[in-house]
């Protein structure tokens, strides 16, 4: 019985970045110049953009690039690149939560 319940899902915080400046960048679009305030951001992460405290984007990070470099993770105190998949409303100073979801086997005492 239990391999018939759907798993439950958990979601795992990764870190904090602050957007400190929007470039617009040809073909890409918008890329967000951000510091890394705690954690660290991980491509292909999902992401919540938070404008003052309030959730107004939940989606997936894209691109995220260390100077020239695509890079696959940046940690707390550095600074990136980021685009979003599908979204290009960003500003100065918005908030960005980076998180993962994971799958997790339920059991019947759950």
């Amino acid at each position: 019985l239990e391999g018939m319940l759907k798993p439950a899902l958990r979601e795992h915080k990764l870190g904090n970045a602050q957007i400190l400046e929007i470039f617009d960048v040809g073909k890409v679009g918008k890329v967000a110049g951000c510091r890394v305030t705690n954690g660290l951001a991980r491509r292909g992460a999902k992401v919540r953009l938070l404008r003052d405290d309030i959730v107004i984007h939940d989606g997936t990070l894209k691109t995220l690039r260390s100077f020239k470099d695509d890079v696959r993770e940046v940690k707390e105190g550095f600074e990136c690149g980021m685009s979003f998949e599908n979204y290009s409303d960003l500003r100065q100073d918005d908030v960005m939560e980076f998180y993962e979801v994971e799958e997790v086997a339920r059991t019947l005492d759950s």
